[in-house]
């Protein structure tokens, strides 16, 4: 979130910065509502001088036993109008506000310019784009046939874009998940954390989610609460509305935790598998850095998610997103892209984001050093790595002219050394 004061004082700057990245911000509405709060602030000022001038008034009159009912009634209308002023600077300050919270995060300097993702750059490549000397089946192709992965019945139960693993499927993601814990725990210096995946509508708003974003959001009304669309909503605002020892920072967290995403708006993308699905797990790493340091900090997190990619011996890419495809909240991102041979293309397996100020401002979270006033923190986030997309990336590149899937040499002592995944018979 931006300062209303920048917002009050420097819009044109902020718009200008945003560009196309904030067209649907009703912008006219906002300069009126900023210019309407620098006027009411210089009308409350001046009136709170014409009070202290008044009382002092009083106080001599008084002093000199002069009557004083005039001035006495004429500084009680004064302090009527400040009040009346208040009350409204309050109610032009919660409209500031309320639009502050829907405008996105400025992007830095070094994110490249541009419309949508064909405007995104490739910083790098890892590894050789996997090549059969046969046709190349899909993850759910495999899953199906490999009795570890079931749509059908998953749909049954609850609809679809929903999946339910079986056998190796599922000890499959669960190995994958302590792999990958204890790759960024033992060698990444993060610590672990299992947060509650329901969470209330303020640490929805701390993170960037709500308001703009309700509708891609599962939500309970009743109590108010909402299931989390990735950890790093629960595990940023850990520290909303605290102040930090700045000896305390970095702070680097991992978890793995259920996502829940409604995926409002893409309809008819992906609608087969586990690339595109309500519910799924996933690695999540969260960073809370000094600012002179986050920059550094995110090519520090994004190696640590390519890490698990190269110890899985995954082909894939960097990308820099450019500016009309960054989040939200974001103001640098890398994705990081698997290559599937089903598609022949590279596809999103990670996102490694640094929000600066944007994300701390909005739930509060500062930090200080003893002789320091207190000052906004970055906060820094990124999957390392989505589940349920590694296990598709791990069958399309792992597959056999028979059938079977190959476990990846890493995974083999977390499967009880199962070395392959066979169809049954």
């Amino acid at each position: 979130m931006h300062d209303i004061r920048i917002l009050s004082d420097q819009l044109e700057s902020l718009r200008s910065g945003l560009g196309a990245r904030a067209a649907d911000i009703p912008w006219e509405i906002v300069q009126a509502l900023a210019s309407q709060r620098r006027l009411l602030i210089t009308h409350t000022e001046e009136l709170r001088h014409q009070l202290k001038k008044g009382s002092d008034r009083i106080a001599e009159l008084k002093r000199t036993k002069q009557p004083s009912d005039d001035a006495t009634a004429a500084l009680r209308e004064v302090r009527d109008r400040i009040q009346t002023m208040e009350v409204e600077l309050r109610a032009t300050e919660e409209r500031l506000q309320d639009h502050a919270l829907r405008v996105p995060n400025i992007p830095h300097e070094s994110v490249p310019p541009g419309k949508d993702e064909h405007d995104n750059v490739e910083m790098r490549r890892w590894g050789t784009p996997t090549e059969f000397p046969f046709q190349a089946r899909s993850h759910q192709d495999l899953g199906e046939s490999l009795g570890i992965l079931d749509f059908k019945r998953a749909t049954k139960i609850v609809g679809a874009r929903f999946c339910v693993s079986m056998g190796l499927g599922a000890q499959l993601e669960r190995a994958l998940a302590n792999f990958m814990l204890d790759c960024h725990i033992q060698e990444h210096g993060y610590t672990e954390v299992l947060p509650p995946v329901l969470v209330n509508r303020p640490t929805m708003t701390g993170t960037g989610q709500l308001p703009k974003f309700a509708e891609d959001l599962f939500h309970l009304p009743e109590e108010d609460l909402f299931l989390i669309p990735t950890a790093e909503v629960p595990v940023t605002n850990l520290f909303r509305e605290e102040i930090l020892d700045a000896d305390q920072l970095p702070i680097r967290f991992v978890t793995c935790t259920s996502c829940f995403r409604r995926e409002a708006g893409s309809y008819g993308k992906d609608t087969q598998g586990m690339i595109r699905v309500h519910q799924f797990q996933k690695v999540e790493l969260v960073n809370f850095v000094r600012p002179e340091d986050s920059y550094d900090q995110l090519e520090r997190l994004t190696q640590a998610a390519e890490s698990i990619l190269q110890k899985l011996a995954l082909p894939y890419r960097v990308v820099a997103l450019c500016s009309g495809d960054l989040g939200f909240s974001a103001a640098k991102t890398y994705d990081l892209e698997v290559w599937l041979p089903s598609q022949q293309r590279y596809r999103e397996i990670s996102s490694c984001s640094n929000f600066e100020a944007f994300q701390a401002r909005r739930a509060n979270i500062r930090f200080r050093s003893k002789k320091d006033k207190p000052q906004f923190l970055h906060t820094l986030n990124g999957s390392g790595l989505a589940i349920g997309r590694t296990v598709v990336a791990i069958l399309e590149n792992y597959q056999q002219a028979d059938g079977s899937v190959i476990v990846p040499d890493v995974l083999r002592p977390y499967l009880h050394g199962q070395d392959r995944i066979a169809p049954k018979g």
